[in-house]
């Protein structure tokens, strides 16, 4: 399989599940892993640049659909005033604040989570697929997302650096059983993690891991091409699915994966 339809083939998988609830993390894990069980090269040294490279699609597909709620924060936090757009910036902040603690402490134990541990992500595929079950079981209503929640919305993601567990999945799922509103649950999801994205991003390019400028820049161009084309379609389409309540089938997807998965490792 050449680097080139593999890149396609990561960007595809990092495109929909960033914003399916289905972990884009777990994904790439088993999707390397097989890669790599049937022979294939896979993406030669470039793993952390490919790594860099499809987040950076994923969050400008992010920042390009919701440009005027991005907009809204900004204008809010240059403000200083205490309106709406300040409150919803503050939100915002306080949301990303649970995943960047553990992000700097726990680096190199998230770490030895990542490469070729199939087994925990099989197990946490299926606890992402009960938080949407039970999700999808909630009530719906009007409610907006308070800086209480935020705080608990933002644990929910830090917990979501786990290997299978779905970052949009757990948030989404915990804001909806906390009372809030679907479809404002998922543009909160969506909105709190891209600020996380790049700052990953920052410490990925800073550390000095990422490969040489060697790298072949046909499979990253590939690649970013279609984790940006595919995480537009899947944004805008996972909006649609909360709000008409159709988490459960994500449930389900995320149970036989995840029981596939343990079944494949213990084989």
């Amino acid at each position: 399989m050449s680097s080139i339809f593999a890149a396609i083939l990561l960007g595809i998988i990092q495109g929909l599940t960033e914003f399916l609830p289905v972990s884009s993390s777990g994904h790439l894990e088993i999707t390397t892993f097989i890669l790599e069980h049937f022979g294939s090269e896979g993406l030669p040294e470039e793993n952390i640049l490919m790594t860099v490279v499809l987040h950076a699609a994923t969050a400008l597909s992010t920042l390009f659909i919701f440009r005027d709620e991005v907009a809204q924060i900004f204008r809010g936090l240059l403000q200083f005033k205490w309106n709406e757009e300040f409150q919803f910036s503050l939100k915002i902040i306080i949301s990303m604040v649970p995943a960047a603690v553990v992000g700097v402490l726990f680096d190199e134990q998230i770490d030895a989570l990542f490469g070729g541990r199939i087994l925990l992500v099989g197990s946490m595929l299926i606890v992402t697929g009960l938080l949407l079950f039970i999700a999808d079981k909630a009530k719906n209503t009007t409610q907006s997302v308070s800086f209480g929640q935020s705080l608990i919305i933002g644990i929910a993601q830090a917990i979501a650096i786990l290997p299978g567990i779905s970052r949009s999945g757990a948030t989404i799922s915990t804001s909806v059983i906390l009372g809030i509103d679907r479809e404002k649950a998922a543009r909160f999801s969506f909105l709190m993690v891209v600020p996380l994205i790049f700052g990953k991003m920052g410490k990925d390019i800073l550390s000095g891991e990422m490969a040489s400028e060697s790298a072949a820049l046909i499979p990253l161009l590939a690649g970013f091409v279609a984790a940006f084309i595919t995480g537009l379609i899947a944004c805008k389409w996972m909006i649609s699915l909360v709000k008409k309540s159709q988490l459960k089938y994500f449930s389900y997807y995320c149970f036989t994966i995840g029981i596939l998965t343990i079944i494949f490792t213990v084989l």
